[in-house]
This record gives C-alpha cells, structure tokens and sequence, in this order.
C-alpha cells in the first residue's frame, strides 16, 4: 500500500521558471525507511524541464504610478487615446564618446507576454488603490499598440530615441518601467565593454563577471550585452545556453590548492583538456614555482605528441606588468613564444590601458566585477516622455513637450524618427539628425547641418557627398511583432561594424569627440514654438 503527498516546491531562480512547480512524493507505507520514496513530477514518470519552464510575467515589474495613472486615464479621460512616448538617454556613461544600444530582444518578450493573470488582478485588488472597473479591464489587458527602435548593437547619441512607442495611452504608460530597466541595463553593459575591448587593443577579452553581479538577471543579461559589445567568451554557462554564445574559463586556485602539489594539479589539468591548457600560475609563487610548473608540463605535452593548439598560463594577483613581462621571458626562452598570457584582477579599461603603455606582455583579459557591474558609472540614464497626442478630429498628432529650467531636460516634440549621415568617401558618420517622420531628406540634394543649441555652428553638405540611413525600425505594429531579432554573435558581427563607422577621434576613453546629433529644422522651429507658448508672461 502507498499512498500520494502532493506539495509545492517554491523555485526562487527568477530568470523562466515559473512561481510553483507541483510534485508529488509517492511514499510506500508497507515497507517503510526501505528506500522505495521517489520524487516525480505530478501525472509523469519524470520532471521534465521543459514543462515545467515558461515565461516570465513580468507585467508587474513597473512602478506603482504607472499604474495608478491608467486607472486614472480610464476613469477620467479617453483610455483609448493614442500618444507617442520617446525613451532616451541624456549622456553617454563614463563619459563616452558613443553608446551602444542592446536588450531590444529582451523588450520583445516582455510586450509579447504582457498580460495580467488571477494573482496579478488579486494582488492589485489587496492594495485597495483599484476599482472594480478598472481591475475588469486589466483582465482583458493586450498590447496593441505599435513600437519601433533602433536595433540591438548600434551605435547610438544622447537625446536620439532609441525606442518609440505609439499606442492607447494606458498601455504605452504601462511599459514605461520595464523597457527603460530592460535597454538601461544591457546598453549601459554592453557601452562598457565597448570601452575594455577598445582598451585591449584586439586582445581577445573574456566576460567573467558572473559572480559579482547584481543577481541572476543582471549577470546572464550583463553577459548578452558584453558578447553583443565584442567579448570572445563569457564564463557564464547558462548565457552560453540560452544564447548560444562561447562559453570560457580556466580553473580556479583551489583546484591546485585540492592536490598535494601545483605540479601535479596542473598535470592532472593538462591530461582532461589539452586543447584549452590555461594554467593558473599564482596559487603559490607565480616566478619561482607557477610558471616553471607550467613549462614542465608544456614540454611534457609536446614530448608525448600532445598538440599545443591552445595553452598558456593565467595570472591572477601580483604586479601583472612585472610578472607577464618575466614570465613571457620564461616561455620563450623554454621554446613556448606562442603561449597565451592571460590576465584577470579587477580589471577595466583603465588598468588594461595602463598595462599597455607599460608594455605588459598579456594578450589575453578575464574582465569580471568593473564590466559586469559597470562599477564607474552604475546606471544609464534612459528616460521615457512623452512627446505627442493624436487630435482625433484630424488624426494628426499634436506635439507635446515637456519644459525644464534645466536645458539637458527639454524633450524634442513630435512623431520623430532618426536619420544618420555618412561621409559616403569613408563611410563614417557625420552627424545624426533628428527629424519629424514626415520629413523627405535626399542625399542628391545639398544637406545644412546646424547645433541646436549653438546655431552659428553650421555644416553645409555638398549633394552626393554623403549618404543617409533611417535608424528606427518597425519591431510592433497594431500589437504584432514584425521583427525577428538576430542571435548574438549576428548583433556582434553588426556591432563592430557599427563601432567601424566612428572616427577614432570619437572612440578614445578620454576626452573623446562628440558626435553631433542635430535637430531638423522644422523640428527645431517646432520646439521652439512650442517653448516660446509656455513663456508666460506676467
């Protein structure tokens, strides 16, 4: 005789699991403590992974006012009225002369699977913020609305809008939240490592930051957008998984520390992978012990037929310019000039640019804590405004404009879309230009250029000297998507040929040149009309 115990395993790892997973414990009662209890997935033989794995809802992942401002606009105005919101950013972090932009696929899946289920419509009901009416009306609750951005792995300039979103504006208010921290993150993540690569001068450079992330979602997500920005690898093995990325590591000091002798960890290492022989040199003395270790075991390969396709040590604490420097010295006099010379340690573009100049023979960086947490400028600074009403009587919309005593904080009016400019001789960019979408621009005809802020500055563009490009892309349109975004290492591709059109002027981490993002000038006399009807006077 058996009998059943069903309970309730709750799964914390927030990333696709869902809240619960039911089980059932089958404990047989006749011959009791023999062993016979199993666990098994309820109505299975087995837990399947698959069937128990599902999206996440995330559409309580926004701030309260978000919230109760639909209610709000469902009580008190037409719900159904269509805006325009803009999300953008101000300034580059770490005072870049550039960003990249990347979590639009992330975007995608949270429109795609906005909805409010039993617990969503409960919960809100617990607050006593809700009506009734309104909580009916989040029953029934789709995005359907349309939404297009620019795409993952461009290179992109403060106050351009990277995501427009024109919809009811109950829906386009509800997003608000979740696509800023969602583009926030991972472009703030991958303008990062843009630096470091661009600091390690061709270097390969690894993502190891996994463990030093602000939790589950911002490793595995940080890890997307540092492989969008150019890593070769991340040692992130579910990243590598979910967006069939390389996966790299080395071994960790305690693997050598677990043996009686570092001579006999790294033999032991070298035995399992021969082909991704990296040795971690600094357990004990990286000089004097680690990297004569390393090269008897070298030899000791190359004796016994081994192949050294991919091998060479890991340094990991210490002066690393001293050290790499001495021990490049040791291999090659050993007969080992090609083995790689990595480095790990809190690296970042900074101490990578420093190793550098002080001729560090490393051809190989392990960034951790500084990429994956942007540790010198933690946050990216994406706002979200709006910036039109649709006149029902005429179906146009009516531009909309927020004033500041801070110049940084006036939005730009409209419906708008971005336009870049090519050098078309060496296919640079120029300049972006921000433009209503109603605009026709032809690169046959003569193109003026002006700040908008320092209008003196102008810049007259020849006809056929330069090409243009439309930078926003359909991704929604009447709540379908109509985008299918591209793996990773397809962003990747695209995004060094991204950071290829800048000017090296603009990719220096100090003091780099500012690309110049111009308004149009019907957009600019836009904007300032609109500034002059909320002068008030007394």
């Amino acid at each position: 005789m058996s009998r059943e115990i069903r309970f309730v395993i709750l799964l914390t790892f927030p990333l696709y699991f869902p809240r619960s997973v039911v089980y059932s414990l089958k404990i047989s009662e006749t011959e009791p403590g023999r062993g016979s209890a199993g666990i098994r997935s309820a109505g299975r033989g087995r837990c399947n992974q698959e069937d128990t794995m599902e999206k996440r809802n995330l559409t309580l992942l926004t701030d309260l006012y978000e919230l109760t401002m639909m209610q709000g606009y469902f009580k008190e105005k037409d719900a159904n009225e269509t805006v325009i919101f803009d999300a953008f950013y101000r300034s580059n972090p770490n005072n870049n002369g550039y960003s990249i932009c990347a979590g639009l696929e992330q975007a995608i899946d949270y429109i795609k699977n906005l909805h409010f289920d039993q617990e969503d419509i409960d919960y809100l009901r617990s607050t006593g913020l809700f009506g009734e009416d309104f909580l009916d009306y989040l029953r029934h609750f789709c995005f359907s609305g349309d939404i297009y951005a620019i795409p993952e792995g461009t290179v992109v300039f403060p106050r351009e809008p990277l995501v427009k979103v024109i919809a009811p504006i109950m829906e386009a208010q509800l997003v608000e939240t979740a696509l800023l921290n969602i583009i926030n993150h991972q472009s703030l993540i991958a303008t990062k490592t843009a630096r470091v690569i661009y600091a390690a001068q061709g270097d390969g450079v690894m993502e190891f930051g996994l463990r030093r992330a602000q939790g589950p979602d911002a490793g595995i997500y940080g890890a997307r957008a540092a492989m969008i920005a150019g890593c070769i690898g991340t040692s992130n093995v579910l990243a590598g998984r979910m967006f069939d990325v390389p996966v790299k590591g080395t071994h960790a000091h305690s693997w050598i520390m677990s043996f009686p002798d570092e001579l006999t960890a790294f033999r032991t290492y070298a035995k399992l992978y021969p082909t991704a022989c990296i040795l971690l040199v600094d357990t004990y003395d990286t000089l004097k012990s680690g990297v004569p270790h390393a090269i008897q075991v070298f030899k000791e390969m190359r004796e016994a037929g081994i192949p050294l396709t991919f091998y060479g040590i890991r340094l990991d604490s210490g002066d690393l310019a001293y050290l790499s420097k001495k021990a490049k010295k040791m291999l090659d006099e050993a007969g080992f000039p090609d083995a790689v010379i990595s480095a790990s340690n809190d690296l970042d573009e900074n101490l990578i640019s420093s190793l550098k100049l002080q001729g560090a023979a490393i051809n190989s960086w392990g960034v951790g804590t500084n990429l994956i947490t942007s540790k010198d400028c933690p946050s990216f600074g994406g706002v979200y405004k709006l910036a039109a009403i649709m006149d029902k009587a005429t179906g146009t919309f009516l531009p909309k404009i927020k004033v500041s005593e801070n110049a940084e904080k006036i939005t730009n009016p409209g419906n708008k879309t971005i336009r870049r400019i090519y050098n078309k001789e060496t296919g640079k960019i120029i300049a972006d230009l921000i433009c209503l979408v109603e605009e026709e621009y032809d690169s046959k005809n003569s193109l003026l250029l002006f700040d908008p802020v320092e209008t003196w500055k102008k810049t007259h563009l020849a006809p056929d000297s330069y090409t243009l490009r439309e930078l926003m892309i359909p991704v929604f349109l009447k709540g379908r998507c109509v985008y299918e975004s591209p793996k990773v290492m397809d962003i990747q591709k695209y995004c060094k040929q991204e950071l290829a059109t800048l000017w090296e002027e603009s990719l220096r981490l100090e003091y780099p040149h500012r690309t110049h993002v111009d308004l149009s000038m019907p957009l600019w006399k836009l904007r300032n009309e609109l500034l002059d009807q909320y002068h008030f006077n007394e």
